[in-house]
């Protein structure tokens, strides 16, 4: 685990050093790369690579980067898992190794394979590749987007990065603001690829690679894609016993492979389905106790702790568990800015750093259980669109006009306190903040349409009233099948949700304490999997992931892990109203922050004083997403 960076200058400028300037862009990433640094120059070219290294695999000198085999110098971030049986493949057709890091192995691939070496490895990866005799710089990006790897390109100056802080290190760097992405973000608290905040900056997709020649002609392809798995697969006709001990066989081998370090390794565990599946199954292969690390919260409204004590009780781990404080959310806030260094709004990078930081004193390398919910049907919203879409498509258009006209005098705040009251209700928890939502879905055209609008904080027309800016969520030309819409909207949230929010969260958060995050529901294989499942397979009678539940409960009582799903929510609304209020005041009066992103003025104040004030309901979610714009403009525009 690593963070690299690098820049090609087509235009030759010779007005500042490409030593300091990559020395800049390099070290101000060394919170990811604490162990060493390493850099590679072509003056002639005005191009560098830059190297920092978390020490994972072959702790020795040897796996330093950049590394170097015949042409090819290569800047690598992540973890091939399979490398082992891959350098067996390699030995025998001749390849000969001086060190036990993977990283020289994805060389010596590179040069037997091509770019079908990416069709061999089984891992998380940011690989950049320089050939010095043809002239050309490759970049790859795992099939997942587990790690980042953002690119830039104006008037012949080529940027990568891990994180977009080093581009501010490079004195031509251009931060004009993206406005797609800016609407996208104050939809949903994050910015999902190809997108980035700044107008001339992307995130390599996911699946994807990018060539560029001393031409400086960019070329971006995809290897990998999930839109097409879900196109191509057919769902299994196997019975139900069977499928269950294939997909348990598929996680235990895709969990195992996860353990390959040379350093400590622990996981995270809420006491969830998911971290408490990883956990079981890993503690059953282990000859010892696997470390666990779970955090709680004072309030406990908020607390989870206890559940996963009672599973790591039940499982037998080393189990480390860490209460949260007022204190510790009030240090870490200020912290957010420098740590997501594009805007971010998901409140739960809170607690996820704190977790990371603790169980950095005892692991170098934490798993945790991301993709769990998306790959096999997880999320309130799957089921929510699954009995709510067909009773809105069936109806007229003047219907759900009349609808939508009786319903938006219905005071969210209110429906809360009666949601008891209303049977259709009664079994969703915070129907304050989704009944907006299904308000606003009420309008869709189509099954992805209402998901789109569901999973958005904002309405569309709201948000044009702040920001006239609107793009979609989400668009696709896959058309969902009949008997796989849970699958689909998993499709969906993967290339969205996934990747720009969940993903980004943790490994910023991991790697701003220089530890290594694994996801090891992320293995391709398991994905793969996983699309063969019907709906039946997924939700069965409101029951979701029953698949994964089956297999889990031959591990662990169900009584431990049956109860409504809370996610790793904090006291957002009450922060925002009072520690945090002078800055909300503050944003909605600072006259250089609302023209840099073009906002409505007027609308903005009013928002935040209906918001402070609680003259109506407005998403304390997206006065978070408010807030930590203002900060992150602060912090990288401002100064």
């Amino acid at each position: 685990m690593c963070r690299i960076t690098g820049f090609w200058d087509f235009n030759y400028r010779q007005n500042y050093s490409i030593k300091d300037c990559l020395v800049a862009m390099r070290d101000c990433l060394q919170h990811g790369g604490p162990d060493s640094a390493g850099a590679y120059y072509e003056p002639q070219k005005q191009l560098a690579l830059g190297h920092r290294r978390l020490s994972i695999l072959d702790l020795s000198a040897a796996g330093d980067q950049p590394l170097y085999l015949d042409q090819y110098v290569i800047v690598f971030n992540g973890e091939i898992y399979n490398f082992k049986a891959i350098k067996e493949q390699l030995i025998q057709v001749g390849a000969r190794f001086q060190s036990d890091s993977d990283t020289e192995v994805i060389l010596h691939a590179y040069k037997h394979w091509g770019l079908e070496m990416m069709h061999h490895f089984r891992g998380f990866f940011a690989i950049v590749v320089y050939d010095t005799m043809l002239k050309k710089l490759l970049l790859i990006r795992d099939r997942m987007g587990v790690k980042p790897l953002y690119w830039y390109f104006k008037d012949g100056l080529f940027l990568f990065a891990s994180e977009l802080k080093a581009f501010h290190q490079h004195p031509l760097f251009d931060k004009t603001i993206n406005k797609d992405a800016l609407s996208l973000y104050l939809q949903q608290g994050y910015i999902q690829q190809p997108h980035c905040i700044f107008k001339y900056a992307h995130k390599l997709q996911a699946g994807a690679y990018l060539s560029l020649d001393e031409d400086a002609q960019i070329s971006i392809k995809s290897y990998w894609s999930v839109d097409n798995l879900y196109q191509q697969s057919p769902i299994s006709q196997a019975s139900e016993a069977d499928l269950t001990e294939e997909l348990e066989a598929v996680l235990s081998e895709s969990f195992e492979l996860r353990m390959v370090a040379d350093v400590p390794v622990g996981t995270f565990l809420s006491g969830g389905i998911d971290s408490s599946l990883v956990t079981a199954l890993l503690q059953k292969k282990q000859g010892r106790q696997l470390k666990t690390f779970t955090i709680g919260f004072e309030q406990e409204a908020y607390n989870e702790a206890h559940h996963a004590r009672e599973v790591a009780r039940h499982l037998k781990t080393d189990h480390t568990e860490f209460i949260c404080t007022q204190q510790d959310f009030e240090r870490v806030i200020p912290l957010l800015a420098d740590m997501y260094d594009e805007p971010f709004g998901d409140s739960s990078a809170i607690p996820t750093y704190l977790v990371s930081e603790m169980a950095k004193d005892h692991v170098t390398v934490s798993l945790s259980a991301d993709g769990g919910d998306e790959l096999f049907g997880g999320y309130t919203k799957y089921e929510i669109t699954q009995n709510f879409y067909p009773k809105i498509k069936k109806m007229p258009a003047w219907s759900r006009k009349t609808l939508q006209s009786l319903c938006s005098g219905i005071d969210p705040l209110w429906l809360e306190r009666n949601s008891h009251r209303i049977p259709i209700l009664k079994n969703y928890k915070n129907i304050s903040n989704k009944f907006p939502k299904l308000l606003n879905a009420l309008a869709s055209e189509n099954s992805l349409d209402f998901f789109n609008r569901a999973s958005s904080y904002i309405s569309q027309d709201d948000l044009r009233k702040l920001y006239p800016h609107y793009v979609p969520r989400f668009s696709t030309n896959t058309a969902p099948k009949n008997d796989q819409m849970i699958s689909y909207w998993g499709m969906v949230d993967i290339q969205t949700y996934l990747e720009g929010d969940i993903l980004t969260k943790v490994d910023r958060a991991t790697m701003a304490v220089a530890l290594e995050g694994r996801d090891p529901f992320l293995d391709h294989k398991i994905v793969e999997f996983s699309l063969k499942l019907s709906d039946h397979h997924k939700i069965r009678q409101q029951t979701t992931k029953y698949l994964l539940r089956k297999i889990l409960y031959k591990y662990v009582p169900q009584k431990l892990i049956e109860r409504p799903k809370q996610g790793f929510s904090i006291p957002v609304q009450q922060w925002l109203m009072h520690s945090l209020k002078d800055s909300l005041l503050a944003l909605s009066s600072d006259q250089d922050f609302i023209q840099c992103f073009e906002f409505n003025s007027l609308e903005l104040q009013q928002i935040i004083q209906n918001f402070l004030k609680q003259r109506q309901y407005i998403n304390p979610h997206f006065i978070w997403f408010l807030y930590t714009l203002y900060q992150w403009y602060l912090r990288w525009i401002k100064k």
